[in-house]
């Protein structure tokens, strides 16, 4: 079949070959486990069942999870061993499927979840790189979408990236998101059952296009959105030619994002520590559950 997944539209067969994302057809998988350091609402005290799929649509320069990005690390399975890998986190107490990476396996994700859905929500763990038509296959299958908001300037997209329409395509992505889940409803424990989350991952010397982000934040969805604003940047991969991506973003960069969003008036607004910033947090991918 050919594959027209994602924006990048790469028009290949993956039976055959492989596009931009790097994978073929069969699903492949660097990691299936328990994850605590999700949003609390996510991950909770149990855990949040992720599910990290190797290769990857957009490939930012600075990737923490180049290993299975840009990579490509992982192990084909077939759907019913993917089914069972979810059925095994359901079991060690997963409070939900977290689908990490999931956009150039969109529509085989929406088929697999037809077959058979877990019992707990399923979480669309996604850099909002996403094609309408594969996230509209997901509708009624998807449970809570988590998706990146990186880039507002076409240019940065495009610099960082090599996605210089992102800003737009996001922008769309996310509204059919809130269309399918417009409300955020959370368990009696905290934990989240249906709803959207807004993650914006913020860059050393990228202030600007946080704030900006913001801005679109609450025109296009309003400020009763939830939104997460991450600190946890860390310098990986090759950023030679990224002079100021080789370092952490400082303590007065992140505090001038966050208090930006509440002075914009957001109500629902995840912080992190600055002691998230570290590779300590970066998953092992060592095939654990696959």
């Amino acid at each position: 079949m050919i594959c027209n997944s994602c924006p990048r539209k790469c028009s290949i067969n993956r039976e055959k070959t492989t596009g931009f994302c790097g994978v073929g057809d069969h699903f492949k998988i660097a990691r299936a486990a328990l994850h605590f350091w999700e949003e609390p609402c996510i991950s909770g005290k149990d855990g949040s069942g992720t599910i990290f799929f190797s290769g990857c649509n957009l490939r930012c320069v600075y990737c923490q999870n180049r290993k299975i990005s840009s990579g490509c690390f992982g192990k084909e399975v077939s759907d019913e061993r993917l089914i069972e890998i979810m059925d095994e986190l359901v079991e060690q107490g997963a409070n939900n499927i977290n689908l990490v990476t999931p956009s150039h396996y969109a529509f085989r994700i929406a088929e697999l979840l037809r077959k058979k859905k877990p019992s707990v929500p399923v979480v669309y763990n996604t850099s909002g790189f996403d094609s309408i038509e594969a996230l509209k296959s997901l509708d009624g299958l998807v449970d809570i979408y988590l998706p990146d908001f990186k880039y507002i300037s076409p240019d940065r997209a495009e610099k960082y990236s090599k996605a210089k329409a992102y800003p737009d395509i996001v922008l769309d992505a996310i509204a059919e998101m809130k269309r399918q889940q417009p409300e955020n409803v959370f368990y009696e424990n905290g934990i989240m059952q249906k709803g959207v989350i807004i993650r914006h991952l913020v860059l050393p010397k990228n202030t600007n296009q946080s704030i900006e982000i913001l801005k679109n934040i609450a025109k296009n969805f309003g400020k009763d959105t939830c939104i997460s604003l991450m600190s946890q940047y860390t310098p990986c991969g090759e950023l030679e030619n990224y002079p100021e991506l080789r370092r952490k973003i400082t303590e007065r960069e992140y505090e001038k994002v966050v208090s930006y969003a509440f002075d914009l008036g957001f109500k629902n607004v995840f912080v992190q520590d600055k002691d998230s910033a570290t590779e300590d947090f970066i998953p092992g991918f060592n095939l654990e559950g696959v």
